[in-house]
């Protein structure tokens, strides 16, 4: 089935924001089917057995990310 996959938390990295109903949207390593840590923001549940939709980065791509974010007024 195309919707089966497994995911790891890594590493936590910290919170960004804090939702209704304990979900928090996150910053984390986060392994997908077992394959490389990628840099991940978004919302889990309290218990992290649930997410919403979010953003994958590599290194790279958050390097470029906080490159960009320095340079906002």
């Amino acid at each position: 089935m195309a919707d089966d996959f497994t995911f790891e938390i890594t590493k936590h990295i910290g919170i960004l924001s804090q939702g209704k109903g304990g979900w928090n949207m996150e910053l984390n390593l986060v392994s997908w089917s077992g394959r490389e840590p990628k840099y991940d923001i978004r919302s889990w549940s309290p218990d992290h057995k649930k997410m919403g939709k979010g953003c994958t980065l590599t290194q790279d791509e958050l390097i470029a990310l906080k490159q960009l974010l320095e340079n906002l007024n």
